[in-house]
């Protein structure tokens, strides 16, 4: 691909072709194309983070495939929602390799350090039963770079607990708030500190909570300033935008 770069760059320097031109080739040549997958290898050139590889659905061979392609550029590897053989293969391929099981999440540590951040990231949860997701954030958030510290099970209905905390969440750049049930913690988070709160529905919670539609719906309708929402269960969402807001 490199002589194919400087080929390139020979023509527009030669005036043969312009600066759009030029970028659009470019950016063509970085697209790896697998016979299951086209993997995006100039998406940090582009966004600030690498392409994550989405689990669910994929076969093992397939998820690691993919994160060979990407552990190749040297600037790690995030894998998320894996199931449980697709778990077992990555780890296996990959010696330097770390998981978080509860997450569902493993990743391949870059290497070269990350650019440096404004602060720590705040991860916040209602219940324990929140925590997969919560976990999810965390883990997301700590890859791209963004410190990240946990509080969990501090939910409203013992709003004692979070007073608790709170002090101690104030100091963070941003905040992810994960619940389920109603959904109320992102409003009360968003209350009390100056910064993003970034809130995250989770399908805990019995009938009517419809599998997070009642969170998620009361999240949207925050009358509380500051709060952004992110797809059900999206801990991977919510932790990019953690990072992004902690990186400005």
């Amino acid at each position: 691909m490199k002589d194919e770069i400087r080929s390139v760059l020979r023509s527009f320097k030669n005036g043969e072709i312009g600066e759009g031109e030029a970028e659009r080739l470019i950016d063509s040549m970085s697209i790896i194309r697998l016979s299951h997958a086209s993997v995006d290898a100039a998406r940090e050139r582009r966004c600030g983070a690498g392409e994550v590889i989405y689990g669910a659905g994929k076969t093992p061979a397939q998820i690691v495939e993919i994160a060979s392609v990407l552990a190749a550029r040297g600037s790690g590897v995030l894998a998320t929602r894996l199931p449980p053989d697709g778990m077992s293969a990555f780890l296996s391929a990959f010696q330097e390799a770390e998981c978080c099981e509860i997450a569902r999440a493993a990743w391949i540590p870059p290497k070269t350090p990350r650019p440096k951040v404004r602060g720590r990231v705040a991860i916040v949860s209602a219940g324990t039963s929140d925590i997969p997701v919560a976990e999810e954030a965390r883990v997301t958030a700590e890859f791209l770079g963004s410190p990240a510290d946990a509080f969990y099970d501090c939910g409203v209905a013992g709003i004692h607990r979070l007073a608790d905390k709170i002090g101690e969440i104030r100091a963070h750049s941003a905040v992810v708030a994960v619940a389920g049930m109603e959904g109320a913690l992102a409003s009360v988070l968003a209350g009390l500190v100056s910064v993003p709160v970034i809130a995250v529905p989770t399908g805990v919670g019995y009938g009517a909570s419809f599998g997070g539609i009642s969170a998620l719906l009361s999240m949207i309708n925050s009358c509380a300033n500051g709060v952004s929402v992110v797809n059900i269960d999206n801990g991977f969402g919510a932790g990019y935008c953690a990072h992004l807001a902690n990186r400005i």
